[in-house]
């Protein structure tokens, strides 16, 4: 699994961004994938997961109903989708592989610790101006 992010921009308050992470070694049909943020200073943070079917997911409370996350296996090819962001959103944002497994733990806290991820990409920057 060799994953890239792209898509962060530069957006205002109330603005919307599409994150893509591909998967340049086509492998990653059969793992969940994460979607996991960074603020320099400040641990990373778990943003959203879904399974390697697509058929579930699970967001962090600080992004639901403002973020989606859905895939495409034909094209490796994991997006999430920013809406009404804040402030508060901006941050390094990378995708990640779960090697462990490909389903998603609908378990509070779980993906905290990134646990089983591996394959970060490089990550793409978000920021919102106020």
């Amino acid at each position: 699994v060799q994953l890239q992010a792209s898509g962060g921009g530069v957006v205002q308050t109330g603005g919307s961004l599409r994150l893509s992470c591909v998967d340049s070694g086509r492998t990653f049909s059969r793992k969940a994938i994460g979607w996991f943020r960074q603020v320099p200073g400040k641990e990373r943070e778990f943003v959203a997961v879904i399974s390697w079917n697509g058929l579930s997911f699970d967001l962090a409370d600080s992004v639901a109903g403002r973020f989606t996350i859905s895939r495409d296996n034909t094209n490796y090819t994991v997006h999430l989708q920013m809406s009404n962001l804040k402030p508060e959103d901006t941050a390094l944002y990378y995708c990640a592989a779960d090697t462990t497994k490909g389903y998603v733990v609908a378990r509070r806290g779980y993906y905290d610790t990134a646990t089983g991820f591996h394959s970060w990409g490089q990550g793409t920057q978000v920021t919102v101006s106020s």
